[in-house]
């Protein structure tokens, strides 16, 4: 059998086997795309399994249908990253380096996690507009720096979800013309054909928003799976979609049919697989000839790596400064930041302004600092005044316009933060936080440095009524497993922040306000460990807590002086950050919020659920557990008791 069949057909087999051994798994597109990734990474994809994701100018390859991850697997174990047989051997086990759909920073080789159908190729957009901008900055003539491509692999699935629509619109606007999708074309889905719900012209669709189309008939054509690439590659101003056609289950007694997408083969069908593609190797065994053949191309990534090297060592000599700049970035250092510049406010302000006002202070300090919003900057304030717009014209701008995109909007600013160089950010109003919350949770789940701001934070949005009106969202977003949740109460708190969000790990939601909010002396750089005493009571031990974050926090300040007038002593305790506050000692929580003081009021304009843990069993709790109303935003928050009156009053029938 020739080389290239045949590591074709052991990338097949090898995922057919370890599915069967599972128990567990999608071989469809195993089996039919199979030709289309070994096209890729023997002939074309730059990489070097030695250096992994050290060697910064590789490729990237994005499996945007992660359901089809034991291909992904094979290709890895085959051409030479960390990935045993027996790891092979472990697909989706308990704790293995093969989970069910593939994990950033947890299998080697892998750039990215993927599985929600779509996302992967807004992740891909990322990483092309990253390699577009850093080129830009660094690369001299005579030395390119920065000169790799994107791939990304996808099925039908991918193609009908909404993110996908709107990452590839915008990527064809931008013109990333060293982005290539790779389309996995076998009209079927779980349900059966797809002409029972995708009748569309995919080629015309793409074609109308700027991308090349690419045809490749028979998806077994090696020859021409290779020419479309070699062709994909020479346009450089238009992002290429390859459409390749081929056959869910290709080789299988399931060929074609729904029934090999998501389940195992069986036993018999895997033995009729072995003999339908003549291949006379045992479960989980590999020709020495495949690896021999495989091999041919990690030795060329090798060469390009020492070439690149070599390269880089001239450059570095050539341009110290940029050179070291570029070291810096892509090792993830922040330069030195003028903190306390950042932290320095005189007026009052909503906390979406002093958002902008610290985007403002750090973005010529910090040129890793790169985002947008969906069409919001006028209002989100998140426009970098300095930093030129991004655009085919201008690739060295940092201030992205995403359009009216947010869920590509999310998942790009994931791409960015995998692709390594950048600390991104985006923003939108807190209510369309929905549209993002898939994206949001990847961020969470691979613990990326992905900063969101997200203005007109509650009721205070006033006149727009309850769609505009975020009530349930902070709940949502408190849920998040590595999801720092960040609602400041004046300029300072906002400033810390951005100093969490920057200098920590896993993305930070900014959650801000519409409306002014006044500046308290003692905020700022407390914040950073959650909550705080922003104004403590008289004596020892307080007769009641107050416990508030973002706008609310000033309800609390003035019912300490309604209260202190009928002789009761409060604490004020401005919380911004639950989940920083809980990261916290166990001796500084009761510092804060001493278990002895069970007499507590919490507010925020938002749901209920998060503060019970800090109510406690005698506490209150006021709060939004409605859709809000249209209306001006202070009719509103008396309306829904958020008054210093209300919060006194409420103390009053606790302490009673």
């Amino acid at each position: 059998m020739e080389n290239s069949n045949l590591t074709v057909n052991t990338i097949r087999l090898l995922s057919a086997d370890a599915i069967e051994k599972s128990n567990s798994g999608h071989p469809g597109i195993c089996l039919g795309a199979a030709p289309i990734a070994y096209s890729l990474w023997q002939n074309f994809l730059t990489f070097n399994p030695s250096s992994s994701k050290k060697f910064f100018n590789r490729d990237r390859f994005i499996l945007s249908a992660g359901h089809g991850s034991m291909l992904n697997y094979s290709l890895l174990h085959l051409y030479g990253y960390k990935l045993s047989i027996e790891d092979i051997k472990n697909f989706r086990q308990f704790a293995s380096k093969t989970p069910g759909h593939p994990e950033y920073n947890h299998t080697d080789g892998v750039e990215v996690s993927t599985g929600p159908l779509g996302q992967g190729i807004a992740n891909a957009v990322g990483m092309a507009i990253a390699e577009t901008h850093l080129a830009s900055i660094y690369n001299k003539e005579g030395f390119p720096v920065v000169d790799h491509y994107t791939y990304a692999l996808c099925g039908d699935g991918c193609l009908m979800e909404g993110i996908e629509y709107e990452a590839a619109s915008l990527a064809g606007s931008l013109k990333l013309g060293k982005l290539i999708v790779l389309y996995d074309c076998n009209n079927i889905t779980i349900e059966g054909d797809t002409s029972l719900t995708f009748s569309e012209d995919v080629k015309k669709r793409h074609q109308a928003q700027g991308w090349q189309i690419i045809e490749v008939k028979d998806g077994n054509d090696i020859k021409a799976i290779n020419k479309a690439i070699k062709k994909a590659k020479a346009e450089k101003e238009k992002p290429s979609l390859i459409v390749c056609y081929t056959k869910i289950g290709y080789g299988s007694n399931k060929e074609g049919s729904a029934a090999s997408h998501g389940a195992p083969l069986g036993a018999e069908g895997v033995e009729i697989l072995r003999k339908n593609l003549d291949y006379p190797y045992a479960p989980f065994e590999v020709a020495s000839e495949v690896y021999a053949h495989t091999k041919k191309a990690i030795n060329r990534g090798k060469k390009v790596e020492r070439a690149w090297k070599k390269m880089f060592k001239e450059y570095s000599e050539k341009y110290p400064e940029l050179a070291n700049e570029f070291i810096a970035r892509m090792n993830g250092n922040l330069p030195e930041i003028d903190w306390d510049e950042v932290y320095k406010f005189e007026k009052d302000d909503a906390t979406r302004g002093t958002s902008g006002t610290v985007i403002n202070k750090l973005a010529p300090q910090i040129p890793m600092l790169f985002g947008g919003s969906a069409d919001l900057n006028p209002s989100t304030k998140s426009n970098m005044k300095t930093a030129g717009d991004y655009s085919p014209e201008n690739r060295a701008g940092r201030n992205l316009h995403f359009g009216i995109r947010e869920h590509a909007m999310s998942a790009i600013c994931n791409g960015l933060a995998c692709h390594g160089g950048f600390l991104p950010y985006c923003s939108t109003f807190f209510v369309f936080s929905d549209y993002m919350k898939n994206a949001m949770r990847l961020s969470a789940l691979m613990n990326l440095n992905v900063t969101y701001i997200l203005t007109h934070d509650s009721i205070g949005v006033g006149e727009d009524g309850p769609t505009h009106q975020p009530i349930e969202h902070l709940t949502a977003l408190r849920s998040m497993p590595n999801m720092k949740v960040f609602r400041p109460c004046d300029g300072r708190e906002t400033a810390a922040g951005y100093e969490v969000a920057l200098t920590g790990e896993g993305p930070v939601s900014l959650v801000l306000s519409r409306q002014t909010l006044k500046s308290y002396e003692g905020t700022g750089k407390s914040a950073l460990k959650g909550a705080y005493v922003l104004s403590d009571s008289d004596k020892k031990v307080p007769d009641v807590l107050l416990i508030a974050s973002g706008s609310e926090v000033e309800c609390c300040m003035n019912a300490k002086e309604l209260l202190k007038a009928d002789g009761i002593d409060a604490r004020v305790i401005s919380m911004p950050c639950m989940e920083l506050f809980e990261m916290q000692s166990q001796k500084y929580k009761e510092s804060v919020i001493p278990s002895s003081v069970r007499a507590r009021v919490c507010v925020e304009a938002g749901a209920t659920m998060p503060w019970f843990k800090y109510a406690g069993l005698d506490g209150k709790i006021i709060g939004v557990d409605e859709y809000g109303l249209s209306g001006p935003a202070k009719q509103l928050f008396n309306h829904y008791g958020f008054t210093a009156e209300n919060v006194a009053n409420a103390a009053k029938e606790i302490i009673k």
